[in-house]
């Protein structure tokens, strides 16, 4: 009898929650024409067992009034389901701060039918997203200007379901001419981005560490970062699997070993150098430099951690991808798992995971990097013609989560590299931490509810049949989530209205 209850009694517990939360929650809108939230109200309690705050994770009610947080209580609060008639009564869920990408490809404008605002958003507030960095490449033409950010904006009006801000790119035609970065930081990127290896896109060419030097300058009078690809092409290395009649392009080992680590080796190495401009009294003092989706845990992640204790301006990230596969394990052939830098070995992964435990990897991201599933080449199968790129935006908090639980990491840890840091890094200081006078951006989740990523769950990007994730059975069920007050997604559905807002860097 004790083995039956201990093996039910979770199941109940959570059911009851369910229903709890079914009962309670007021009536949401039905779809009416031009409304940006899910309810019918702006001023609202949230209360829940499990309210995430930099103070911890304890029984709490957020009040939310005209889209900013107006209270935050911590402990006992169902005084608050008599006093107040409007309350969303979480049960046992988690409410923690919305997630924040700073690192997602939407591809508009020109490349819509590769992703486009409209279904990325959507697909960021069906994963716990609540603002989103978008990238200034693979859109046609690229972010490299106050004109093309321009573009970028007409483009993403009436269609973000989440608040998105931009990337501008640096680029050898502008490194060097400081009034052209001036005037794209002064339109209102809030960074910019450069590649240090071919980005394969013809108008976002490569730069090199006298570029990101001359960037990093114009950016420390803005105090505004510069996130770097970092790999660089060692042309004695370049073509190891090319020159053996043994080598296989169906062989994700083939395409393993034509971008070793060595790559980010070499390229990191210059970023240590140059990001000492960054440090106090340097000639950048004010910039920083970010590191995008880091890969190497061995030499790579050394020369970052003696770029830090030796006093550089300088972060980086990592992508589940990374956290969640192994190169061992990828199929022959299956080109959905191709990115750059590659997936490594399962030794490496295990690296990385304790890196980010123990605070040398700063933050994730998901680098949502789609495509027409034609560019996927999967009837070939090649991984040395096919594009790369990860398509992730919906699915990153519960793989996080549920390749996470193996190392015990916490809700608060969570809402560290996924919210507070990412919103430092992208310079909002209204976002990122459930706290007073915030901005009222929140998921709502489930970390019990298991579910399986098949042709039966509704997914949300463009072109679901091209993510890595497809087939996993994974955990942690978002329920909601709210973007500045508004209701967006909730259960399946999302508001009939796209009301999220382009996000700007103020001078």
């Amino acid at each position: 009898m004790d083995i039956l209850k201990s093996r039910f009694l979770p199941l109940i517990a959570l059911v009851a929650s369910v229903l709890f939360l079914y009962f309670r929650t007021p009536t949401f809108n039905k779809s009416i024409d031009g409304e940006c939230s899910l309810l019918t109200h702006d001023h609202y309690w949230i209360v829940s067992k499990r309210v995430v705050t930099p103070r911890g994770v304890s029984p709490g009610a957020v009040e939310v009034k005209s889209g900013h947080i107006n209270t935050v209580k911590e402990g006992e609060y169902h005084k608050l389901l008599l006093q107040n008639e409007h309350v969303l009564d979480y049960g046992g869920a988690v409410v923690m701060p919305g997630l924040i990408d700073v690192h997602a490809h939407l591809d508009e404008p020109g490349r819509e039918e590769w992703e486009g605002f409209s279904t990325g958003t959507k697909a960021a507030a069906a994963g716990g997203i609540t603002t989103l960095i978008d990238m200034p490449l693979n859109s046609f033409p690229s972010t490299v200007s106050e004109e093309t950010l321009k573009l970028k904006l007409e483009a993403a009006k009436k269609k973000l379901y989440v608040d998105v801000g931009f990337w501008g790119g640096l680029v050898p035609e502008n490194a060097f001419d400081p009034s052209a970065l001036d005037k794209l930081l002064k339109a209102g990127a809030l960074g910019l981005k450069s590649f240090m290896c071919p980005s394969g896109i013809n108008d976002f060419p490569m730069t090199n560490s006298t570029h990101i030097k001359e960037g990093l300058k114009v950016l420390a009078k803005y105090k505004r970062p510069l996130l770097v690809h970092a790999e660089v092409v060692l042309e004695s290395e370049s073509h190891i699997a090319l020159d053996s009649d043994e080598s296989d392009p169906r062989s994700y080992a083939t395409y393993l070993k034509t971008r070793p680590p060595s790559w980010e080796e070499a390229a990191i190495r210059e970023l240590k150098d140059a990001s000492e401009e960054t440090r106090v009294g340097g000639n950048a003092e004010g910039a920083h430099v970010h590191i995008v989706h880091l890969a190497d845990s061995r030499t790579s992640l050394d020369l970052i951690k003696e770029a830090k204790h030796g006093g550089s301006s300088l972060t980086v990230e990592t992508c589940p991808h990374y956290l969640a596969f192994s190169a061992e394990e990828i199929p022959d052939g299956d080109t959905r798992f191709k990115c750059a830098p590659p997936i490594r070995d399962e030794a490496n992964r295990q690296r990385l995971w304790e890196a980010l435990l123990e605070g040398h990897i700063d933050m994730l991201s998901s680098d949502h990097s789609p495509c027409t599933p034609d560019l996927k080449l999967f009837d070939e199968g090649d991984f040395l013609r096919a594009w790369g790129g990860i398509s992730s935006l919906q699915f990153v908090l519960p793989i996080t989560w549920s390749y996470g639980k193996a190392y015990g990491i916490t809700f608060n840890q969570l809402a560290s590299w996924w919210s507070e840091r990412p919103a430092k890094l992208a310079g909002q200081t209204n976002k990122g931490a459930i706290k007073r006078e915030m901005d009222a951006d929140f998921v709502v989740w489930m970390p019990e509810v298991e579910f399986e990523l098949d042709e039966n769950y509704d997914i949300y990007h463009k072109h679901r049949n091209i993510s890595a994730y497809l087939g996993q059975r994974i955990s942690g069920k978002v329920l909601a989530t709210f973007v500045r007050g508004n209701l967006v997604y909730s259960e399946g559905k999302h508001a009939s209205a796209a009301c999220g807002a382009p996000i700007l860097a103020k001078q």
